[in-house]
């Protein structure tokens, strides 16, 4: 069952139970040591270097604190503190034992996670390097995958698999088969070979196969994989830092109210819908780098995208009965634009580029929200720029139409690809794919538009005025909650991403969707499936019809 007591996201290095985290410049060293004894809800061992949501929410942190505490870090050597195993993957028992919406949402936050590491290699200049000391199976393989090199010891037992189909019946859940054959370029058959393998694949053929870049004798593995780290680091520049640290958000949760600093998330289980307002910066802000740094966590873009990004995951995780999520800003739309432009004119700073780079995965992960998303634009809203991204990722947006043309939304240079969506494109240019010309039309000029110059411009869904609007947007708000939640998730999966698709669009989009509908098969998860009977003598019944 999903644990009762409502899941909290944030940690820090000191607070770890399940990773090491140490720092010697130019290097980090980040070290699995998975305490099997504090599970994350009771009722299973996390044997064997197996995880959980617990060890990846502080694996997720620490990728993070990486960038912004440790710039000087520039190459990240991922390795496991236990003897001759790396990491045996998701524990298998506590899948067994979790409700489905909870393995899927385990699922999507670990790919999360992933493609972060993926994102500080292409991005950060802070590169990932797995030295998987061991037997590395499942979701361990996968954390490799998520690194930019990998090198395996070659001592005659180590062997990277992904065991899933052959032994559970499912699939490899955090984008294992969609790494494999487009970022690794492991030959399809050979692949279909690999992933249908459970022993897995050891020393040179590991090699010749393009599973993993190196195996060495255990006698020097570790220092030869520090020695490619190194090789690594010294390709880029030593950041400017120094990193600011990141204090905890420490929002004030009550049964149906989580507020933070600028984001207040109001719940309403009864009618399934929630509102989430994001409260806007003050017009008077920091403007140069050294202003930047002085306010370090606390600079608004900064603080107001990691509380959304944590809201977004309380609500993922627990809130599974919330269906419609209202989005709401509130502020001064000119200081939301005049901040942008700071953002803008300072992207070469390395803590400037970081905290965009923080505010486009923030923006990513509300995409991949399974949630309906509504923008509600009335007065006071100040959906401008980096906010109006917000509004860009809801299904639809609403937006008063005032005599006094008070209601306002702007578009800042911004929003013309500083926040790519997964599959690459800014929400723009999907929002207008057939006129590939108009996302830097709608930014020239004012960038800025009244409700009847935004519907106009396309920019709105709906432009009710002041006598319809509370009617208007009830009955939309209704008829929303009152269709199968599971046909407008897949309705909303397949509108928001519109044109051709990259890899992290492929692995949440295709990939997702199969093990979402594996998770709930009989063959793996039914009474005698093989997920169910996974440690048991007994062998699993699959239902051998293909559908």
């Amino acid at each position: 069952m999903t644990p009762q007591r409502g899941i909290d996201f944030e940690t820090n290095p000191d607070q770890y139970k399940h990773w090491r985290l140490k720092i010697e410049e130019p290097l980090a060293y980040l070290t699995m040591a998975v305490a099997e004894d504090s599970p994350l809800r009771p009722g299973y061992k996390l044997k064997l270097n197996s995880y959980d949501l617990g060890v990846d929410i502080e694996l997720a942190d620490a990728v993070t604190r990486l960038r912004f505490e440790h710039p000087e870090a520039l190459a990240v050597l991922v390795s496991s503190a236990q003897d001759r195993v790396f990491c045996a993957g998701a524990n298998i028992h506590m899948l067994a034992s979790s409700a489905h919406g909870f393995k899927v949402n385990f699922c999507k936050f670990t790919n999360e996670t992933r493609l972060a590491m993926e994102d500080a290699c292409a991005n950060s200049g802070q590169h990932y390097i797995a030295a998987l000391n061991g037997t590395t199976a499942g979701g361990g393989y996968e954390l490799a995958l998520a690194c930019e090199e990998i090198y395996l010891v070659d001592d005659g037992h180590a062997a990277v698999s992904l065991p899933e189909t052959p032994m559970l019946g499912v699939l490899p859940g955090t984008g294992g088969l969609t790494r494999l054959v487009d970022k690794r370029k492991v030959r399809r058959d050979l692949a279909d070979v690999f992933a249908t393998r459970a022993e897995g694949v050891k020393g040179k053929r590991a090699v010749e196969w393009r599973l993993v870049d190196g195996v060495f004798p255990r006698s020097r593995f570790m220092d030869v994989a520090k020695q490619r780290a190194l090789a690594i680091a010294a390709r880029e520049h030593p950041a400017k830092g120094p990193g600011i640290v990141l204090d905890a958000l420490s929002p004030e949760v009550t049964p149906n109210r989580v507020r933070y600093r600028h984001v207040t998330l109001e719940l309403n289980p009864a009618a399934r819908t929630a509102e989430l307002t994001i409260s806007g910066p003050q017009a008077d802000r920091p403007k140069t780098p050294e202003a930047i740094r002085a306010a370090g966590a606390d600079f608004w873009p900064l603080r107001a995208f990691r509380e959304l990004d944590d809201a977004l995951l309380r609500l993922r995780f627990n809130h599974d009965e919330i269906g419609l999520v209202l989005l709401k800003t509130r502020g001064d739309l000119e200081a939301v634009r005049a901040l942008d432009k700071t953002l803008a004119s300072l992207s070469d700073d390395w803590l400037v580029s970081e905290i965009v780079l923080l505010m486009a995965r923030t923006l990513r992960r509300l995409d991949l929200t399974s949630k309906s998303l509504f923008a509600v634009v009335d007065r006071g809203s100040c959906f401008a720029g980096s906010l109006l991204e917000v509004a860009l990722a809801a299904d639809r947006i609403y937006m008063l139409d005032d005599e006094e043309g008070e209601v306002r939304i702007a578009a800042t240079e911004l929003n013309q690809g500083e926040f790519p969506m997964s599959h690459g494109p800014s929400r723009l240019a999907v929002r207008f794919y057939e006129e590939p010309d108009r996302p830097g039309e709608l930014v020239a000029g004012s960038g800025t538009f009244n409700t009847r110059q935004a519907f106009e411009a396309g920019l709105v869904t709906s432009a009710p005025d002041p006598i319809d609007w509370d009617d208007e947007l009830r009955v939309a708000i209704e008829e929303r909650a009152s269709l199968s939640p599971d046909a407008l998730t897949a309705l909303e999966a397949n509108l928001r991403f519109v044109g051709p698709e990259m890899a992290g669009s492929k692995i949440f989009g295709r990939l997702s969707a199969w093990q979402n509908w594996v998770f709930s098969r009989p063959s793996a998860v039914g009474e005698h499936g093989a997920l169910s009977l996974y440690g048991k003598p007994e062998r699993p019944q699959f239902d051998w019809r293909r559908t």
